[in-house]
């Protein structure tokens, strides 16, 4: 068995966090199959080192290692760098060239940010890890690889194929294999073991001595989310180590290099669901949801709104659209709001004693000052009731014309008859 600690000191990788210890061990174990691997994770978090640890592991270490940015390739190109051309074949082909395919032939080929491939070459690339065939671009000759895969990408590959962008029967060929890599915000133990490891290499090539950070700095360090991961923490550790003349750095020095981004410098999840998730895909769907609440509460808000002002002057208030209905199927909910409900009260008692008061100005307004012998009756609640009396009011006023009453109330006809059949209503 491999010891994983003479792999990290073999490819100069830091670190100690079981995440990180998992990538390590799953690669050394598919280092000897032919298995596809599907490399994920963000940018900036170390993947390119990985296809190296399982092609030195593999049988094929004596052939060639080819690593490829397909990112990096123009569209109209990355046919022919992959595959190669046949002299002619389109403009600026003045003699055959072979492909990455063909040149990796019995070795390993590393294909990073696969999921910028085009969906043509996409189909090639499909056909290769099935049959181990190509055809270079201008040629009918079918040619023959043994080439192993190995595939890296820091974009959701699942929401890429549902928009169209990436092919599913190729996500589940290259993902024989899946091997995740680890932010730098679920590896805090490791932050300021890279940190150092940073300092001491630019303290020796700038010849100075290595920048330090004090309690409350490295603190800091370990709180802040990395969105860039350990390229944008090498960089840092760079300008630290050029630009400042203290070798020991605190808080307050330090955070003058930490971007601001919304949401960064929070403490990092660890152990959270969030490791099953992108980073990215994660906050998106956090900030749809939280949009989709406030969005929720305004309705509700303005239903509430609605409810009162009809429930108040219902008699006043024409039901436009098909309101009534609406209002119908969601009252239940609403009508438990005890909130609401009480401040419905309040305002037809506050209402009924203004309106005594007027013909007793020297009363006071308060309802238990009020001596009128008239019989309160509390208003009804009931949306049904309200329902039908403005169903009434709409086809006497047009003389039981069903047509224009329904104009009248903003609702169809279909709708105008279901209501009066349903509340037997006469007219």
């Amino acid at each position: 068995m491999v010891n994983i600690q003479q792999i990290k000191q073999r490819f100069g990788i830091i670190g100690n966090s079981e995440a990180l210890n998992r990538a390590i061990d799953v690669a050394v174990q598919v280092a000897p199959t032919d298995l596809s691997v599907l490399i994920t994770g963000e940018s900036g978090t170390g993947k390119e080192v990985f296809p190296q640890i399982i092609h030195q592991h593999s049988a094929r270490k004596h052939g060639a290692y080819v690593a490829v940015n397909c990112g990096a390739i123009p569209e109209g190109t990355i046919d022919s760098e992959l595959f190669g051309h046949e002299k002619g074949a389109f403009t600026g082909a003045y003699s055959d060239r072979k492909g990455y395919f063909e040149e990796a032939n019995d070795g390993t080929i590393f294909l990073d940010e696969i999921g910028e491939l085009p969906l043509a070459t996409q189909v090639r690339l499909l056909r290769v890890l099935e049959t181990g065939e190509f055809m270079r671009v201008g040629s009918s000759r079918i040619q023959k690889t043994n080439v192993r895969v190995v595939a890296a990408t820091n974009v959701n590959l699942e929401r890429a194929i549902q928009e169209g962008k990436f092919r599913e029967d190729l996500y589940y060929r290259l993902n024989s294999v899946p091997i995740k890599i680890p932010p730098l915000r679920e590896r805090v133990e490791d932050i300021y073991l890279l940190f150092r490891k940073f300092a001491a290499d630019f303290a020796d090539r700038y010849r100075m001595p290595a920048v330090k950070l004090d309690q409350g700095a490295r603190e800091m360090l370990e709180r802040y989310r990395w969105p860039g991961n350990i390229r944008q923490l090498k960089n840092i550790t760079e300008q630290i180590s050029i630009i400042e003349q203290k070798r020991v750095l605190t808080a307050a020095e330090l955070e003058k290099y930490l971007p601001f981004h919304s949401g960064d410098n929070l403490p990092a999840l660890v152990g959270s669901n969030e490791q099953h998730l992108g980073s990215s895909d994660f906050a998106n769907e956090r900030e749809i949801l939280y949009k989709v609440l406030f969005d929720m509460k305004r309705d509700m808000n303005d239903l509430k709104k609605l409810v009162l002002e009809i429930l108040q002057h219902g008699h006043d208030v024409g039901l436009k659209g098909e309101n009534a209905e609406i209002i119908q199927n969601l009252y239940h909910g609403v009508a438990q709001d005890l909130n609401t409900a009480q401040l419905i009260k309040n305002r037809s008692v506050v209402h009924f004693n203004q309106n005594s008061g007027n013909n007793h100005p020297g009363q006071h307004s308060e309802h238990h000052n009020i001596e009128d012998t008239e019989e309160f009756v509390e208003e009804s609640l009931s949306l049904e009731e309200k329902e039908v009396e403005l169903i009434k009011k709409a086809l006497e006023k047009h003389g039981g014309k069903r047509k224009q009453a329904a104009k009248e109330l903003g609702i169809s006809e279909r709708t105008l008859y279901r209501k009066i059949k349903e509340h037997n209503i006469e007219g």
